[in-house]
């Protein structure tokens, strides 16, 4: 299941085929699914405990693209990017329309000479004669996404493009199948233009008013040479976020986490960013505020067609997950001083 959805089509804004076939998946294992107007796919897990809360976890659908502003008049399309794009790492890489159209990124210059938010030098190249012939299948709005083929490596590591953020849409929907009845009632809310925003985990917090957000997503692996500031390493485990440039994360929730994954003998292994955020950000600033936390999955080479993950740091997040959320926790929302 994570290669078929790491294969779907869904650049931010057009995540339909990626709902369609998570729907298929969570039918049989959720009392109730919904779709709301941005397209987000939410899916509650009713709880049976006493003063029960609700919980949302969040897990994006959306992948980076390209975006066409323009058909030249000998063929090529100039582009815009969705999402965090390099132009560094996008040039003389395939990408493919949502028609099937295949195409290979080039630049209008030497790239050494390409500054890193320059996307606007990049071009896509169809193989169409002119413009004519580009305009009987591709129009201006229309984007891309980049090809990366599901690998496997040595190690039990595996290659994709969409590991961000399929791999926790992935995570989501087998902690839905493997967990028991949790006491809190759980929305697994798989969620649209996380890369362009956060904006579909914004308007899918304001409309639940949980209790508890927790989002799931990929971190850094700071185990390459050029970037080793950072804990998470591939294979050492889920990566429990302590905070990030967008949240700080709950600090008795998080070490709840943190025991759950002793009790439960889970490896994990502890997260502060520098820089980045995910779904946590928006969730905590909904409503009067959200107590957050954040699993996460380390992850080599993010935001590229050939991302690599650990399949034991994917089975732990399940787990972790899974526990947790089966746990009776204490989610205070407000506590009156005086």
């Amino acid at each position: 299941m994570l290669e078929e959805l790491t294969k779907i089509w869904g650049v931010s804004g057009r995540e339909k085929r990626v709902a369609n076939y998570i729907i298929d998946q969570i039918t049989n294992y959720a009392d109730e699914i919904k779709k709301d107007a941005m397209g987000n796919l939410i899916a509650l897990k009713k709880g049976n405990g006493g003063n029960k809360k609700k919980i949302m976890t969040a897990a994006h659908m959306d992948e980076i693209g390209l975006c066409v502003v323009k058909i030249m008049e000998n063929g090529l399309l100039l582009v815009k990017n969705v999402g965090g794009v390099s132009p560094y790492i996008s040039f003389m890489n395939r990408v493919q329309f949502a028609n099937g159209v295949v195409g290979c990124v080039a630049c209008k210059e030497k790239i050494q000479k390409v500054e890193p938010n320059e996307i606007n030098k990049l071009y896509i190249d169809i193989g169409a004669k002119d413009k004519a012939e580009a305009e009987q299948y591709i129009q201006v709005g229309d984007c891309a996404m980049f090809l990366g083929e599901y690998t496997k490596l040595l190690g039990n590591n595996v290659m994709s493009k969409a590991f961000d953020d399929r791999s926790a849409c992935f995570i989501q929907i087998e902690t839905m199948k493997e967990m028991k009845t949790p006491y809190h009632d759980v929305y697994f809310v798989f969620t649209v233009q996380e890369e362009v925003g956060l904006f579909g985990s914004t308007t899918s917090a304001e409309g639940i008013q949980p209790d508890l957000g927790i989002a799931i997503d990929i971190t850094g692996a700071f185990d390459i040479p050029g970037d080793e500031f950072g804990n998470p390493v591939l294979g050492g485990g889920a990566a429990i976020k302590i905070n990030d440039a967008s949240v700080i994360c709950d600090e008795a929730l998080t070490q709840d986490l943190i025991d759950c994954g002793k009790k439960n003998n889970i490896n994990y292994q502890l997260d502060a960013l520098p820089a980045g955020g995910t779904d946590a950000g928006a969730i905590t600033k909904s409503g009067a505020g959200v107590k957050v936390l954040g699993i996460s999955i380390p992850t080599r080479y993010g935001h590229s067609p050939n991302s690599i993950i650990n399949l034991a740091d994917v089975e732990a997040c399940i787990k972790l997950l899974t526990k947790f959320l089966e746990m009776p926790l204490n989610i205070v929302t407000e506590e009156i001083i005086k």
